[in-house]
């Protein structure tokens, strides 16, 4: 049983069952005095004011509110109609989906927006200069919305899969910020989505043990499996002045089947594990595991299915579907996350399987899936991707041409600079060939080269490791650069090694970022 005491970390033994019944998929609102407070969602949407500031639940694309936001926008879009002005502030744990983002952007609702987005809509509307956007490191906005930083929250809308008798919330597919959102709200909004699996109750561990500096106490997490918190949200029964029943399911976008170029990477990356193993510098079952969202990171986890590796574990933000695929074929021992982030087909699987996970998975709230102290302690192996890398190891993973966001810097930072070993991955061309991921100097830095360890594309491994600039130049383009742009990437570095105002990293400033100025101009990197 979990604890209802922070600061007790309580380990269960490998393959036993968690004993708690969840809740009966007949009986999702069972405290009488919430059941006072259904109603649709239009009515709820209208508790909400011009100009609030809303804390959603929601991490990529999983567990948000899917009612309340789209009967938000249709207000909205009547206010705008009879000349009314009408927006609201939004935060949320990271992504969400169309209900929320896509609609809210749509109907030009969104004033300002944190710590990520997905979105293509919102993308254009942050790219235009019409709603203002945030881009955070994810551990920090739990405490910095209790520092009162962001300033004050006016209304949660959290999605759960049910109420407990007594009146605890239990999560549904993602925890992200919902328990500091319940906490700051002035007032609490809920959907029950009836299309969550009742077995959900029992994978979330929630930690209440955090608190502001200073003499603040160690949280006592040493292994992913440690469960240290408690099962539901609790949430101050006055405070939730609407409930609205939903029954809809969560919209990820598919994973596509993993292509040649994934499968390379993710070959590179396992046959560096398994030398890694041999050179006794990670253990034969490795280190926690920490995935980042996409195509490639999924590949990497179907392709540990055939890998030489057992007893798996991972801390990780969320679970996509080579995850459970790793889990099912029994390689994967335990994971961690703050979500689980799966294709509509693997979704629909999970709901009908989710016993059979209820001790092999836990969800915590993202401050503590991505807590920089945690990462460091427990030693991940994290992997991410990349938009482009310098010769010199810079990663850039959010601007497109140094300006425009794509989707922000999500978790990676919070990993990268703690992580046993941080690895970054990437195609080493985009847009068919006219962009190289390689290039002599990132547009927009968000991993600066001292966090970035190793470097993968489909043309190889580049372990940075212990090397200065220079070599860590020639070992990027010898072995990540695409050949179409390696003799130009060799060319930039040799003039700079000549001319360059200092030797530590060789640099051009007037061309460094003359690739991005080509590709703006012609739509291409290429010469």
């Amino acid at each position: 049983m979990g604890s209802d005491c922070p600061g007790v970390a309580i380990r269960w033994p490998r393959g036993a069952q968690m004993q708690e019944a969840p809740l009966s998929d007949s009986n999702r609102i069972a405290d009488p005095r919430l059941r006072d407070r259904i109603m649709d969602a239009e009515a709820a949407a209208a508790r909400i004011e011009n100009g609030a500031t809303i804390g959603m639940s929601g991490f990529t694309g999983s567990g948000y509110p899917k009612a309340v936001p789209l009967a938000l926008a249709r207000r909205i879009e009547a206010e705008h109609a009879a000349g009314r002005p009408f927006q609201v502030r939004i935060w949320t744990g990271a992504s969400t989906g169309p209900e929320l983002d896509g609609a809210l952007a749509k109907a030009g609702g969104i004033e300002y927006r944190l710590p990520y987005n997905s979105d293509p809509v919102a993308r254009e509307k942050i790219n235009a200069g019409e709603m203002d956007y945030v881009d955070l490191h994810l551990s920090q906005v739990a405490p910095m919305a209790r520092q009162g930083f962001l300033g004050p929250l006016d209304t949660a809308v959290i999605e759960v899969s049910g109420i407990t008798e007594d009146g605890a919330l239990i999560p549904s597919s993602s925890m992200g910020n919902n328990k500091t959102w319940l906490e700051q709200a002035r007032q609490v909004i809920l959907e029950v989505n009836r299309w969550q699996s009742p077995a959900l109750d029992g994978m979330h561990d929630i930690y209440y043990g955090t608190a502001l500096p200073p003499h603040r106490k160690p949280i006592p997490l040493v292994h992913p499996d440690d469960r240290i918190g408690q099962r539901h949200f609790r949430c101050d029964p006055d405070k939730i002045v609407a409930v609205v029943e939903t029954d809809a399911p969560d919209r990820n976008a598919p994973f596509s089947p993993p292509d040649a170029v994934a499968h390379a990477i993710a070959g590179h990356l396992l046959d560096f594990f398994a030398h890694e193993v041999k050179q006794g510098r990670l253990p034969p079952e490795l280190l926690p595991l920490q995935s980042g969202v996409g195509n490639v990171t999924n590949a990497v986890m179907l392709g540990l299915i055939e890998a030489p590796f057992e007893n798996l574990t991972a801390y990780t933000e969320v679970v996509q579907d080579g995850m459970l695929d790793l889990m099912d074929a029994g390689k994967l021992r335990f994971a961690s996350a703050t979500a689980l982030s799966l294709s509509p087909e693997k979704a629909q699987w999970f709901n009908t399987q989710a016993d059979r996970f209820r001790d092999k998975l836990i969800l915590r709230p993202q401050e503590i899936s991505n807590h920089p102290e945690l990462i460091r302690r427990l030693g991940c192996l994290a992997m991410n991707g990349l938009i482009e890398a310098d010769i010199y190891g810079s990663v850039n993973s959010t601007h497109i041409m140094g300006s425009r966001i794509q989707n922000g810097i999500g978790g990676s930072g919070d990993f990268a600079r703690n992580a046993y070993v941080s690895i970054f991955m990437s195609p080493s061309v985009a847009k068919g060939g006219k962009i190289s991921t390689i290039v002599p100097k990132v547009s927009h830095t968000d991993h600066i080269g001292q966090d970035v360890q190793v470097l993968v594309t489909e043309q190889g491994l580049a372990d940075l490791r212990g090397l200065d600039p220079k070599r860590r130049a020639q070992k990027i383009i010898g072995t990540c650069a695409h050949p179409d742009f390696r003799p130009a990437l060799q060319d930039y570095y040799d003039r700079a090694r000549r001319t360059s105002f200092g030797m530590h990293a060789p640099c051009l400033p007037d061309e460094a970022l003359s690739w991005h100025t080509r590709y703006i101009q012609t739509g291409s990197m290429r010469p």
